[in-house]
């Protein structure tokens, strides 16, 4: 008869586990386990309570219908009550006579008008921190609670933990979500608004700059070039966030038409040439002389292949080499862009086409930019339909490749080629 019990308590412990992930919601689910606990106690009642931080009390989670518009309002210190003197020391309790005992909160019993003759109740318990305390009253006939009781309760409320545990961080994700999605779209404005707002008076700068230098002459030429120089430096930042909104904003069009890569490549290391040149740096391209023509926006692929240029110039030290290839792999043209700088850590090198993002901090780092430039590289080559990443090895260089479709009977997303970055 014993063993029949048991493996009754058993079968319908393992309903319950089953219902953690099946139950539609919390409250079906806690419904369910104080259901459990006062049949399989024996008892008349059941309930569960979660600590509230804020009123620092236990409040009724979970009971049985006819109690919930009398116990929702009410608060059990955790002074004075036996669900606080569990929930305070993580230990269960049986009360055989709560009458004599004072550690019973009876006010309950007053609000309810129901006598509480005995009790039992165990914590509720997450990675070692109590946050409620399952709890069962009045064993039928006048019976005793057991041991075993306690381990029916203890199982129940093991699995009630959990449910609670998994809404809480369900709320943690929704929060952060939100704060997210509130990040993104002050970030979102702000771009909008400096590139909107910066455009019109570093247009003038660099005009007025520019024509004092021609008309002052060789006493001021240093100091303008520094205003020209910095401002042009400003301006790229400026065109660069332009971009950035465009593209988050949908304005952004991909205008195609036939373009060569091969002379793209060209235009662009012919353009960095001198940057290069100052640093010592060689700056080469690698192609078969085929043009490698393509349909695509020439202006765009050419700003994600300055940006790439622009980086692998920016993190190579003097002396160091800057390669373009440029190619066709498994039918779709293929560029890369190789250094042998001082490379991307491991750790960083995920995240090294999101917005704002810099390998270096702002009080370590000693190059210039926003990080924005690899960024809008990624997407200007995604409107194409094609795929972009990186490889690096830390002090040893850097290479970041990009394909683009041939024709528009290939897949906009070239996965299965190479490594990529998302």
């Amino acid at each position: 008869m014993i063993n029949n019990e048991r493996i009754d308590h058993l079968e319908r412990l393992l309903e319950v586990v089953r219902g953690l992930t099946t139950a539609p919601d919390i409250e079906a689910f806690l419904q369910t386990v104080i259901t459990e606990a006062s049949e399989m106690t024996d008892s008349e009642l059941a309930s569960i309570l979660e600590y509230d931080e804020t009123a620092e009390e236990l409040r009724f989670l979970a009971m049985q219908w006819f109690q919930r518009d009398m116990l929702r309002p009410l608060g059990v210190p955790l002074e004075g009550s036996a669900a606080g003197w569990v929930f305070k020391r993580g230990q269960p309790l049986i009360i055989q006579d709560a009458k004599a005992d004072q550690r019973h909160f009876k006010v309950i019993d007053r609000v309810t008008r129901h006598e509480t003759h005995s009790l039992a109740a165990v914590p509720l318990i997450v990675r070692g921190e109590v946050i409620g305390v399952l709890e069962t009253l009045n064993k039928k006939d006048n019976a005793h609670y057991t041991e075993e009781d306690l381990t029916i309760l203890a199982t129940l409320g093991a699995l009630a933990a959990q449910a609670m545990q998994n809404v809480y961080l369900q709320r943690k994700v929704k929060i952060a979500s939100i704060e997210l999605a509130e990040l993104e779209r002050l970030k979102t404005d702000f771009i909008a608004v400096t590139s909107h707002e910066l455009r019109t008076p570093l247009g003038l700068i660099l005009g007025h700059a520019t024509f004092l230098r021609e008309l002052i002459g060789g006493e001021y030429t240093e100091q303008l070039d520094t205003i020209i120089r910095n401002a042009t430096r400003l301006k790229e930042i400026v065109e660069n966030l332009s971009n950035v909104d465009n593209i988050q904003s949908g304005a952004a069009q991909v205008r195609s038409h036939k373009i060569s890569l091969a002379k793209i490549a060209e235009d662009t290391i012919l353009s960095f040439q001198d940057e290069a040149a100052s640093r010592n740096i060689t700056l080469k391209l690698e192609s078969s002389g085929e043009p490698f023509f393509v349909e695509a926006d020439g202006v765009k692929i050419s700003i994600a292949l300055s940006n790439l240029v622009k980086n692998a110039i920016q993190f190579t030290d003097q002396g160091g080499h800057v390669t373009v290839r440029v190619g066709e792999d498994s039918g779709y043209l293929k560029v890369s862009v190789s250094d042998d700088g001082i490379g991307i850590p491991v750790r960083d090198l995920p995240r090294v086409f999101e917005r704002f993002f810099q390998v270096e901090t702002h009080l370590t780092r000693r190059h210039n930019g926003m990080g924005l430039g690899l960024s809008v590289a990624k997407a200007m080559i995604e409107l194409h339909g094609g795929r972009i990443w990186a490889e690096s090895k830390e002090g040893k260089g850097s290479t970041f490749t990009f394909l683009l479709p041939t024709s528009q009977s290939h897949p906009s997303s070239p996965s299965k080629i190479g490594p990529f970055i998302e």
